[in-house]
């Protein structure tokens, strides 16, 4: 009987983080396959349904995400990088000293549990911060929310600056298409799933921190940009994966967390503005370096998704090429740096780099 009572509570979530999604999406929010869910769970957590998602399931989702930070590795981003790379390298480092700077001054001055602020702060890599948190003591459900509170206003802001260096108005990203992806090629598929499921056995094995998520990616980016395999994630590999991962997420909250986290709301809103003005810095510097145009520059160095980023820069007639080529560098700089920063901002504030005040 209670097996039927958890089948029927799992179909239910289902069908309301649909729905979610579907309002999500038309609303204009970015990743609303991740935010349905993650709301839904929070409606249900908040509800007293108690339902947990496997840590498998999570680990997986963790692998796919992995894989998409892999696939943004192509060999025309490499010629790109190859071209004005030391420059590149520099303005990543800045970018990434400034989200460390934001959250060690959330850390000093705000209210944010433990660690939470320095996984929060970083600039860029959404899914990516969302799912390492998780491994190294933060709050999980804090990290999520100022993420993509942070892409949101990046999104939007994207429309202002292109009417200001323009006179017109940015494309605001499409949502990508609700087809299932079920004719995806079956080899490249088996390879990539060969790949998802080698990176969680060697992840596991090694006992790598976020290793679910970092193996994937840099086996995937290697075995992808070289030829040996075709990376494919269809559509319904994403919504599993952005499900897993949203689930995790919500149905963890409590009334104690949604409190603290409309509580917090204004002092995120100030450090992604902050974030985004340390980033104007160095879109400046670009223009300053390289002479490149105003527009590129800031795109370039923008603290927002790599895929949202790369349609606005496609429909404002930018330097398509140098912006996707910084973007993927500060994505993958990211990523590997995360733990290192986010241990450093730590250490700084004299704060336990495992420690969080994550509830149960």
């Amino acid at each position: 009987m209670s097996s039927i009572r958890n089948t029927g509570k799992w179909v239910m979530l289902v069908l309301v983080s649909a729905l979610m999604s579907i309002l999500l999406r038309w609303a204009g929010f970015p990743a609303a396959e991740l935010l349905g869910p993650m709301v839904a769970g929070m409606f249900f957590a908040l509800r007293g349904v108690v339902l947990n998602v496997p840590r498998l399931a999570f680990g997986g989702a963790q692998a796919v995400v992995g894989c998409m930070v892999a696939l943004t590795l192509t060999p025309s981003t490499l010629a790109s990088l190859g071209e004005d790379w030391l420059i590149m390298l520099a303005v990543v480092c800045m970018t990434i000293a400034a989200g460390g700077l934001v959250g060690l001054l959330l850390m000093r001055f705000g209210s944010l549990p433990g660690n939470t602020a320095a996984w929060g702060s970083s600039p860029g890599g959404a899914a990516a911060m969302t799912a390492m948190a998780e491994s190294f003591g933060a709050d999980v459900r804090m990290v999520a929310f100022m993420q993509y509170l942070r892409m949101f206003v990046v999104v939007l802001t994207a429309s202002g600056v292109s009417r200001i260096l323009l006179g017109h108005t940015a494309d605001i990203p499409a949502q990508p298409s609700w087809s299932p992806g079920f004719d995806a090629p079956l080899v490249p598929l088996a390879q990539t799933l060969a790949v998802i499921m080698g990176g969680l056995f060697l992840s596991g094995r090694l006992r790598i921190p976020a290793g679910a998520l970092l193996v994937p990616m840099l086996a995937g980016a290697v075995l992808n940009s070289t030829g040996l395999v075709t990376l494919v994630l269809p559509h319904w590999l994403l919504w599993v994966a952005y499900a897993s991962l949203g689930w995790y997420i919500g149905l963890r909250f409590d009334r104690e967390t949604v409190l603290h986290v409309l509580h917090a709301i204004p002092q995120m809103l100030l450090a992604t503005f902050l974030l985004i003005a340390l980033c104007c810095a160095s879109a400046w510097l670009l223009t300053v370096w390289l002479g490149l145009d105003a527009l590129s520059a800031y795109l370039a160095t923008s603290p927002g998704g790599l895929d949202s980023v790369a349609i606005i820069a496609m429909g404002s007639g930018c330097d398509v090429a140098f912006v996707l080529a910084l973007q993927t560098l500060r994505l993958f700089a990211v990523v590997v740096t995360g733990p290192f920063v986010a241990r450093l901002i730590c250490r700084i504030s004299g704060v336990s780099a495992r420690g969080s005040g994550v509830r149960p």
